[in-house]
């Protein structure tokens, strides 16, 4: 009992891991809660998409001295509308879109940052760095994280609805488009909010995973928000911990925890519906 004691609390010694904990657990939120409208949505690649197109955004935020986030946030979003033209405006279909259009993104994102001097490490841009968060990086994360999962609650329903059924949606007079273009502008500002602390390849997985696996174990939104929400926060928690024990790297970690999650959830699902098949 000691032990354990000893190793959840002496990481809390340290301004850094107290720092490290509180961000985790902000993105893990707000990760989660998204990431339940992204699958029932479809939306797994869009995500993809739009985390990796960010990354001019940021060399170009970097070289006219404005905030990263803004950068970011204006780059995907900016990959997010422009898939959405491209899909109406011409014969490929949409997954192919996204995949030349955010591909394009990333490497101009690259060949940019290979180019320009600075500071910004790029393998923490890619995988981020939550040890090395700042008091000011913690607060503008977690600004964006409350904004975007207050508007997440308030609109909730609107969102499940046009999530799951577009056409009824609309036959019930919500704003299609209006939904359609908020839930991008939501899913850029996510990206951004988790940027520093889990990079532009790995917030994929925190956006997926979570929901998937609240979608796999649960029949209702409500509580697959709430599986997706325990799954992603506790995983974030335990990730972080456990990495300063063994001196690992944190986002890497966090993803490998919930990539476990996710399959114990498959496994429990289809032994579950083998269950009742054979019941019937």
């Amino acid at each position: 009992m000691d032990t354990l004691y000893s190793f959840l609390i002496e990481p809390l010694s340290h301004d850094f891991m107290q720092r490290a904990l509180i961000i985790s657990t902000m993105i893990g939120v707000v990760c989660s809660v998204f990431s339940c409208f992204l699958v029932l949505k479809g939306w797994s690649l869009m995500g993809d998409a739009v985390s990796h197109a960010v990354l001019p955004g940021i060399a170009i935020a970097y070289v006219a001295g404005i905030p990263m986030a803004i950068g970011a946030f204006a780059a995907g979003l900016l990959c997010a509308i422009g898939t959405g033209y491209l899909k109406n405006n011409s014969r490929v279909k949409e997954d192919a879109v996204m995949g030349i259009l955010f591909s394009g993104m990333f490497a101009l994102g690259l060949v940019l940052l290979t180019k320009i001097e600075t500071d910004v490490h790029l393998l923490h841009i890619l995988f981020g760095n939550v040890l090395g968060i700042s008091t000011r990086d913690m607060v503008e994360a977690g600004t964006i994280a409350a904004i975007v999962t207050a508007i997440m609650a308030v609109k909730r329903r609107d969102l499940m609805l046009y999530c799951f059924d577009p056409a009824h949606a609309a036959v019930l007079g919500l704003p299609i488009k209006l939904l359609h273009f908020g839930l991008l502008t939501l899913l850029a500002l996510t990206i951004v909010s988790a940027l520093k602390a889990a990079g532009i390849i790995l917030v994929v997985a925190m956006l997926i995973a979570p929901g998937a696996i609240g979608f796999l174990t649960t029949r209702s939104f409500d509580r697959m928000m709430m599986v997706a929400v325990g799954v992603s926060v506790f995983s974030c928690l335990a990730g972080t911990i456990i990495s300063f024990h063994i001196d690992a790297a944190t986002a890497p970690l966090i993803v490998v925890i919930q990539s476990l999650f996710f399959l114990g959830a498959l496994v429990w699902s289809t032994t579950r519906r083998t269950t009742v098949k054979a019941n019937a």
